[in-house]
Parts: structure tokens; sequence; C-alpha cells
């Protein structure tokens, strides 16, 4: 069911949006050459029993999870692009890291990831990050009231087909509010002008990945972390949103 906002309500959220872009603001800063993974997710899991948060990752079991993921952050590293599983794994000169981040306060969701290279970047990584950012820049664009679904998803494969990407449709955007996923999906390609319609008070994670040369995937024998099928690098940004009569707010602004 896809539920509406009231203005009081997407003020409550805010909280949760600000703690979110401030963690992943922190991690981007602390991830570097010599960083072990789990040592990123130690410190997202003590900023959030610092805040008094809740962890929307740690107890989470979808269908397409092989157990719960046991951690509070997404960690993935080079050819793993989503749902990357915390590991001893010490970052590389030259890694592609995407982290994804999601927490509540006070009962509110905000959903939020970025990627970035540690150490000497690769000229065509920094290109696929910045497809990625300019992808989720689109999509938040057309995330206007008197639009619909369909608007948002043609503006994010738009921006990939314009640089010769595929677009892998498994996983995409999604609702937010009191839960992390929620409806409606927001798929990273799509028709313009159809689907729902675009209203007031509407909380979605808008979330292009890409992968450098194909569009296909597997889940890694860890049972979480979505690799490229080629071996090909890949990046995710994402931002959570709130679609007012004003245009669309970013809840997870990082400053």
């Amino acid at each position: 069911m896809i539920e509406l906002r009231t203005p009081a309500q997407i003020e409550q959220m805010r909280p949760a949006g600000r703690f979110v872009a401030e963690v992943l603001t922190r991690l981007s800063e602390a991830a570097d050459v010599g960083v072990n993974l789990l040592d990123l997710d130690r410190l997202a899991h003590d900023m959030i029993r610092e805040r008094g948060a809740e962890s929307c990752y740690i107890d989470y079991h979808p269908s397409f999870g092989a157990m719960p993921f046991g951690h509070v952050l997404c960690t993935s590293v080079n050819d793993a692009v989503l749902h990357g599983l915390p590991h001893d794994y010490t970052l590389r000169d030259g890694d592609l890291v995407s982290l994804d981040f999601a927490a509540s306060v006070d009962g509110w969701v905000s959903d939020s990831a970025v990627s970035m290279v540690v150490g000497t970047p690769r000229e065509q990584d920094l290109r696929l990050i910045a497809v990625a950012e300019d992808a989720l820049a689109a999509g938040i664009g057309a995330a206007q009231v008197g639009n619909r679904l369909g608007d948002i998803s043609f503006a994010i494969g738009n921006v990939a087909r314009e640089h010769g990407l595929g677009i892998n449709l498994q996983f995409g955007g999604h609702g937010v509010g009191r839960t992390m996923h929620g409806d409606p999906h927001v798929s990273n390609d799509g028709r313009p002008h159809r689907g729902f319609p675009l209203k007031p008070g509407l909380v979605i994670a808008i979330e292009p990945w890409f992968l450098q040369t194909t569009d296909e995937i597997y889940i890694d024998s860890d049972g979480w972390t979505i690799k490229s099928a080629d071996g090909s690098r890949g990046a995710h940004a994402e931002h959570t949103i709130a679609i007012t009569e004003d245009g669309p707010v970013i809840l997870t602004a990082r400053a």
C-alpha cells in the first residue's frame, strides 16, 4: 500500500535523514586504503548507539537474502554493487566502494548510498560514479507533483542510455516511512507519463545503480552480496526524498 505523509510527518522524518547523511559523511571520510570493511561497519554501529537510533539492516531477512543480514552497513567493493555483506577485507589502492546505510530515528526511516574510489582512481570508475550520481539527480528532478512514477524511472534510465550502460531492473528504489522498504517500487527505467501519479507526501528512496559492461548479476556465496556477472565494477547512488508542492526535498542531503 502506498502511503502519503503529512507535512508534519515529513518534518518528523528530517532527523532520520540528517542522521543517515551524517553517518555516510563520516564513513566516506574514514574509508581509505588500509581500512577494513568490518571497521567501517563498527563505526556505523557506534554512531547508531550514540544517537539512540535503530539499524534497518541487522535483522533484515528478505526472500533474496540467505539469512538475516547481521550488520548495519552494506559495503560493496569493485564488482559488488548492492547488498555487500561486510567481511574481513582491507581496502586496497584503487578500490571502488559503495556504502549503503539506512536507520530509524524516532520511528522514521531514511536510506541513502554513496560510491567512491579509495586511493588512486581509475578514470572509468570516476565516470561510472558520475553517471550514477547524474541519474540520481535526474530522477530527483522528475519527482514533481503532477508527474508520474514512470517519469522518475525514465529520467534515470535515460542517463544510463546516454552513456551506453545497461540497466538491470531486478532492484531499484522504494517507498520509505516507518519501514525501510515499502510501496511503491521505483524502477531504474520505465516509460514516461505512466504509473502512480506523484502526489505531495510521497516519500521514496531513489537509487540508480549501474555496472560498467553488463546488466547481469549474481548473488555471491555469502548469500547477500550482488556482483556483476562479468567482473566489471559497479556504482550506486541513493537519496531518500519527499515530494512536496514546492518540489522534491532531499531528506538525506549530505553537507
